[in-house]
């Protein structure tokens, strides 16, 4: 008699098993097998077939988890995209699970859909049209070129939506935003336009200390009134010493403030002088001078932000990078690979373009975060490194598990390690000498699991796991099991 404990366990195993034929998966898309329907649709490559059931599926759930799966390419993910639940499309929007970083970007056509979409008032939907926008400009599904292909497309509501960029826009493209033949897109391009007004920024600024008041006083363009308050009163200068568009005298006073952390920010700044850079560099705070010494005149936004995205944080805390609207030229990333500040070879390391010799020298850097940093950014990335980041940095795991170039064999040494999760993959190690045999009674159940699924388990001790509650799930998954022994269990999970 079944153990009323094994069917879901079975189900899911089954569902996560890379040998189970479509017959058997398409089995898994009934009712009773919701249990298993995360790790069929959601964090597995399906095959055409099952796509199809998918993505026709009656039941949200199941189609829904589909609009999430990172292991299917976004043409499939984005046939979704007209979905009639708003939740499906929501989690079309929002990306693939887990987030890790930079993300394949949706089709254009996919991303046009979305963008202009309106709001069917169709009952019992659970997200607006606009909450589906406001997820999708967040994913990181868009990437930097269409954004800029935005403010010339013919659907004058995209170009409205581009004026959002203003910030980022050339004056050129501002000027013809401003002109631009359609009202809605004057209109916007003009509400725009307010945030480099000094006088629009000081009516909008709250004065109550929030999210908005920060943003502001970061970005937009600040009067002569509010900077003045901020300084007698020593409030917002780190915010202050951040934003582009000071007054220069501004900038003096506040290379010269008694906070180190306000003259740090100053001295990254693209906007300084020779002399005051001079003066920073001669900082007696260690971080300021550093700083300031750290990267010569000239210098770009643009920089500044990609070190930004570095400084102050290791491998562990910035992994796959996302692309900026504006990236600094490859030739300076190429420069940053050469310099004798490990900040700034952290830097190049988050860079996808870099050429493989300078790969492979910072594959060897003295600096660990380099090393990690670059294994989660480049495609070029050595094996070795990329299993070195494994090992060292717990945060990247999800989306380190994602690359082709992860080693999955060679791994024996590690069998004993420390951290479950490195013992789990060395127990899916395909070239082990011997079954993984011990590592059925490990302490944690990833490892377990890992080990039950592996191929080199003879065949008669897979079939005893299957019925041991603590393993069934991973013996389910466990590619040497025939279809027929499937089906079987299947069956004996009750699925008809």
């Amino acid at each position: 008699m079944t153990s009323p404990v094994l069917p879901e366990p079975w189900m899911r195993g089954v569902a996560a098993n890379p040998a189970a034929p479509p017959a058997v998966l398409l089995r898994l898309l009934a009712p009773r097998a919701r249990t298993a329907w995360t790790t069929l649709c959601e964090r597995r490559a399906l095959p055409p077939d099952i796509v199809e059931a998918v993505v026709t599926h009656p039941d949200r759930t199941v189609r829904r988890g589909f609009a999430r799966n990172r292991h299917m390419a976004p043409e499939q993910r984005g046939r979704l995209v007209n979905d009639p639940d708003s939740g499906v499309r929501a989690a079309l929007a929002s990306g693939p699970r887990p987030r890790t970083g930079r993300v394949v970007a949706l089709p254009d056509d996919v991303l046009e859909t979305l963008l202009t979409a309106r709001d069917a008032h169709t009952h019992g939907q659970s997200s607006t049209a606009d909450d589906i926008r406001q997820e999708l400009v967040v994913s990181g599904q868009i990437p930097p070129a269409f954004r800029r292909r935005m403010l010339g497309h013919p659907n004058s509501e995209l170009r409205a939506q581009a004026t959002q960029l203003w910030l980022e826009l050339t004056t050129e493209q501002r000027a013809a935003l401003l002109a631009d033949p359609d009202p809605t897109v004057r209109e916007a391009a003009h509400r725009c336009s307010r945030t480099l007004d000094p006088e629009a920024m000081e009516a909008e600024l709250p004065e109550h200390a929030c999210h908005h008041r920060c943003l502001l006083l970061v970005n937009y363009a600040v009067s002569r009134t509010v900077a003045e308050r901020c300084l007698a009163d020593r409030r917002d200068l780190d915010a202050l010493a951040r934003n582009p568009h000071i007054p220069r005298d501004i900038v003096t006073r506040l290379a010269r403030d008694p906070d180190p952390e306000v003259r740090r920010h100053i001295a990254a700044r693209a906007d300084l002088d020779p002399e005051l850079l001079a003066g920073l560099a001669g900082d007696q705070d260690g971080a300021v001078a550093a700083r300031a010494l750290q990267q010569p005149l000239p210098r770009t936004w643009s920089q500044r932000r990609a070190i930004d995205r570095v400084t102050g944080r290791t491998a562990g805390g910035v992994g796959p990078v996302e692309e900026m609207f504006t990236e600094p030229e490859t030739r300076w990333y190429e420069e940053c690979a050469l310099s004798p500040h490990p900040l700034l070879r952290r830097v190049a390391a988050t860079s996808p373009r870099l050429p493989e010799e300078l790969v492979h020298r910072l594959a060897g850097d003295s600096d660990a975060d380099v090393r990690h940093i670059l294994a989660c950014n480049h495609p070029l990335a050595p094996p070795a490194a990329i299993l070195d980041a494994f090992i060292a940095t717990p945060g990247q795991r999800p989306h380190l598990r994602t690359l082709s170039r992860l080693p999955r064999t060679g791994l024996h040494h590690l069998l004993g390690h420390e951290d479950p999760d490195v013992r789990a993959l060395a127990a899916a190690d395909i070239s082990l000498p011997r079954p993984p045999v011990h590592l059925l009674s490990d302490p944690e159940p990833g490892v377990r699991r890992a080990a039950a699924a592996s191929p080199l388990l003879p065949q008669v001790l897979v079939s005893s796991l299957l019925d041991a509650p603590e393993h069934a799930e991973g013996a389910a998954s466990n590619p040497n099991l025939s279809a027929d022994q499937l089906h079987g269990l299947l069956d004996r999970s009750g699925l008809g």
